[in-house]
């Protein structure tokens, strides 16, 4: 297998530019929001196949859910398609150079879609059925839980997936052309005058309070369900408990605050030795070297998945009435988004600690 590291070069204006695989993520990023754009203008063409918001069973608490189909679909062809053309410009070697505002309005763009992508189009469903994965996948082989799966993995979610996906890809790019345009390494950022936040010393500090915030309120929402499953009605009326226990939906509830607990003590990991190195008991592994990417990867996702769940209940004020204001069932979910964000914090220091030298630059 060819290991061969396309080494930096600079160009004739002083900019770092490197051919390889930060190229190769720009093309395929205007792949996938091509794609994207091109399903969304069969959409708005053939007026029918939008699956969000409203067209979703499952999407009433999406932040598209206002937004009507035939308004929807045109201005996701729009700026899907324009993001497309954004990638492309901005990937290979031949990407365009531009500085002043019209950078920034480029910028500005690109991050926009990335957002939209990532934050808007997404909704609490990729996080729930994310946290019923081990039920879902352990229970298949004992028909348990009793639910039909063809109702469960549909073409919505497969969109909203495929929407993560192309965020990143977009994301990837936009940041590389980000950094190529200002002079620094299009691979991992750095510059002569890197800001001193990202210093190992400095990111040590603040990723050290991400991730105290990252694991209290995850633990918070643990407890409430926790409770609920051996009868306490924490922030709730004995009614509310009686339905869930009558409904076997506390079950859910302590599978996902359990999900949450394991998700708390794997954020430790990334201020912990032994989320650097494996630890004595892992027989093989022990003492090795943890990847990056083995924690860098998962946790972006889940603090994207987490994001994009908590912003959906500041979409939906009304549910906030419905299950009573500020009461205690309510309250660790009204954090979410805090805690996508300081996860995302803390997985960012972690990378900014151990990636070392840059073979790049």
């Amino acid at each position: 297998m060819d290991t061969t590291i396309t080494p930096a070069q600079r160009d004739d204006a002083g900019t770092i530019t490197r051919r390889g695989w930060a190229d190769r993520i720009g093309y395929l990023a205007a792949g996938f929001t091509a794609l994207f754009g091109l399903l969304a203008s069969a959409w708005a063409i053939m007026g029918h196949g939008y699956p969000f918001g409203a067209a979703d069973p499952d999407g009433e608490g999406s932040l598209l859910w206002r937004v009507p189909a035939g308004v929807a679909a045109p201005v996701f062809a729009v700026l899907l398609l324009g993001a497309a053309v954004t990638a492309l410009a901005m990937a290979g070697p031949h990407a365009v150079r531009l500085r002043g505002a019209p950078r920034i309005v480029l910028l500005g763009y690109g991050w926009l879609v990335v957002a939209g992508l990532l934050l808007v189009v997404p909704d609490v469903q990729v996080l729930t059925y994310a946290g019923y994965a081990p039920m879902l996948i352990g229970g298949l082989p004992f028909g348990w839980p009793p639910v039909d799966y063809s109702e469960l993995f549909t073409w919505a979610l497969g969109y909203k997936v495929f929407s993560i996906a192309a965020g990143l890809l977009l994301a990837r790019t936009v940041l590389t052309w980000q950094f190529r345009t200002a002079g620094a390494c299009p691979s991992c950022g750095r510059q002569a005058d890197a800001p001193t936040w990202t210093s190992v010393e400095s990111a040590t500090r603040w990723g050290r309070w991400a991730v105290y915030t990252a694991v209290v309120i995850p633990v918070l929402y643990a407890v409430t369900r926790f409770a609920w499953a051996v009868g306490i009605p924490l922030g709730i009326t004995d009614e509310f408990l009686d339905e869930l226990h009558d409904t076997g939906l506390v079950w859910a509830g302590l599978g996902l605050g359990a999900f949450g607990v394991v998700g708390a003590i794997l954020t430790l990991g990334l201020m912990q030795r032994w989320g650097e190195r494996f630890p004595r008991w892992m027989v093989g592994l022990a003492g090795r070297r943890v990847p990056i990417k083995l924690a860098v990867v998962p946790a972006t996702l889940v603090a994207i998945a987490i994001s994009a769940a908590g912003l959906t209940l500041y979409g939906q004020p009304e549910l906030f009435d419905e299950l009573g204001g500020g009461s205690l069932t309510l309250i660790p979910m009204a954090l979410w988004p805090l805690w996508g964000f300081a996860l995302g914090a803390a997985t960012l220091a972690y990378h900014l600690r151990r990636r070392g030298a840059c073979a790049h630059c």
